[in-house]
C-alpha cells in the first residue's frame, strides 16, 4: 500500500502569535502545488498560537495541517493548564503529538499517560502522533529496539486495528533531538522496520502497512531525502529546521 509522507514541524516553545502569523504565511507561500501533491505537510505550534495559525491557513484555502504538541487525556473538568481534545478539534486540529520525549523526561509521562491520551485524540476524530525513542544510554547499551517496541505498545494498547491504523508513530532517539546528531538512515530503518514489523504481529500486515511511520530527530532539507528513502520511513517530525519557512519548505519538497 501506498503511504503518502507525512512532514510535521513541531514548533516547541516558540514563536508569538504575531510571529506565528508570519512564519505559516511564508510557509505557505514557500510551498508549492507539487509539494503538497507528493506530501501532507503539517504545523503544530504552541497552544495560544494556534487559533492564529488557523485563521491563516483558512484564508489561504492553504493544504497545510495544523497539529498540537499535547493532548489532555481528560475530556473536561478541574485540569488546570490542560487543553482538551475537544477544544482542539473546534480549532480544526487535525494531529496532536503525544508522548513526546521531552514530554517524557520533563512531565513524567509514561505508556499509560500516552496511552490515554492517543484514546483521547482518536476519540475526538485527531490523528495521534505517538512520539517514540532511546535515550543514549539505551542506545550504547544496545537495547535501543526493545525499549521502542515497549513504548508502542503501551501507548497503542487497547485499541482496534483500524484506530492502529489511523495513528502516526513518529521515532524519535531522544540523543539526536536538537544535538545535530542524527541517526543514519540505517539506524533510523532498524527502528522503523522494527515498529512495522511489531504492528503487523499485533494488528496483522494491512494494519501494518497503513500506518506512517515518522523519524525525527536533527532532520534537515539536507539529509531527510536520503532517511526517507528506507522503506519503512514515511516522513519526518521536524524541530528546529521548521522555525524558518525557506528552511522547512526545502524539506517538505525534498522528501517529496
Amino acid at each position: 500500500m501506498t503511504r503518502t509522507p507525512l512532514i510535521a514541524g513541531n514548533w516547541k516553545m516558540n514563536k508569538t502569535h504575531l510571529e506565528a502569523q508570519a512564519l505559516v504565511e511564508d510557509l505557505n507561500d514557500a510551498l508549492t502545488d507539487h509539494d503538497f501533491d507528493a506530501v501532507d505537510v503539517a504545523v503544530l505550534p504552541p497552544f495560544v498560537d494556534i487559533r492564529t495559525v488557523q485563521t491563516v491557513l483558512d484564508a489561504a484555502k492553504s493544504s497545510i495541517g495544523l497539529g498540537a504538541q499535547d493532548i489532555s487525556q481528560h475530556e473536561s473538568g478541574a485540569y488546570t493548564g490542560e487543553v482538551s481534545a475537544a477544544m482542539l478539534k473546534a480549532l480544526n486540529v487535525t494531529f496532536a503529538a503525544i508522548g513526546h520525549s521531552e514530554r517524557r523526561q520533563y512531565h513524567g509521562e509514561d505508556e499509560a499517560i500516552t496511552n490515554a491520551k492517543v484514546k483521547a485524540a482518536l476519540g475526538a476524530g485527531i490523528t495521534p502522533i505517538l512520539c517514540v525513542g532511546e535515550p543514549l544510554e539505551v542506545r550504547q547499551a544496545g537495547t535501543h529496539v526493545q525499549h521502542t517496541l515497549d513504548q508502542v505498545r503501551g501507548g497503542l494498547e487497547g485499541l482496534s486495528g483500524d484506530q492502529v491504523a489511523d495513528t502516526v508513530i513518529a521515532y524519535e532517539p531522544v540523543w539526536a533531538i536538537g544535538t545535530g546528531e542524527v541517526a543514519t538512515p540505517e539506524d533510523a530503518q532498524e527502528v522503523c522496520g522494527a515498529i512495522r514489523g511489531l504492528l503487523s504481529d499485533l494488528h496483522g500486515d494491512d494494519v501494518a502497512s497503513r500506518v506512517r511511520v515518522l523519524y525525527g530527530g536533527s532532520v534537515k532539507s539536507s539529509n531527510v531525502a536520503d532517511i526517507m528513502a528506507k522503506d519503512d520511513i514515511d516522513g519526518a517530525l521536524v524541530g528546529g529546521a521548521s522555525l524558518k519557512a525557506d528552511e522547512f519548505a526545502a524539506l517538505a519538497g525534498n522528501a517529496a
